[in-house]
């Protein structure tokens, strides 16, 4: 077990049920459908994620592959969830920042991306030197 990202998984699976939550309920009267359905996204895409750093913690296989790749998911969470988050928001909140965001919701992407390709190449080479 890696404690560290079980860590992450824990808090950032507890967020996920809590912004889940949030947009259904808070938010469904202050944004528009479409606004919402960007929400959702964040959050499904943050959850799908965080089940794999929790996957990533019992695994047992420490190698640098699986650090990159934990790495490359919160970050690919951070920039992808959270860039849509604050898109999704931007109407009720007037942050006139959030429509720089939009570049970086595909770097997120990316990221997350990467994430996977890193946890390939791990299996890859730990089934080779079994």
């Amino acid at each position: 077990m890696n404690k560290q990202i079980l860590v992450a998984a824990s808090l950032l699976g507890a967020l996920s049920v809590v912004l889940g939550a949030f947009g259904a309920h808070g938010l469904k009267s202050l944004i528009s459908e479409a606004e919402l359905a960007t929400w959702a996204k964040a959050v499904e895409y943050q959850f799908y994620h965080t089940l794999v750093l929790l996957f990533l913690s019992k695994s047992g296989n420490r190698s640098t592959l699986v650090r990159w790749s934990y790495r490359c998911f919160v970050s690919g969470i951070v920039l992808f969830s959270g860039s849509l988050y604050l898109l999704a928001t931007r109407s009720a909140t007037g942050f006139a920042f959030a429509s720089y965001l939009g570049p970086v919701t595909p770097i997120g992407g990316v990221l997350l991306i990467a994430g996977w390709l890193m946890l390939f190449l791990s299996a890859l080479k730990t089934s080779a030197d079994a």
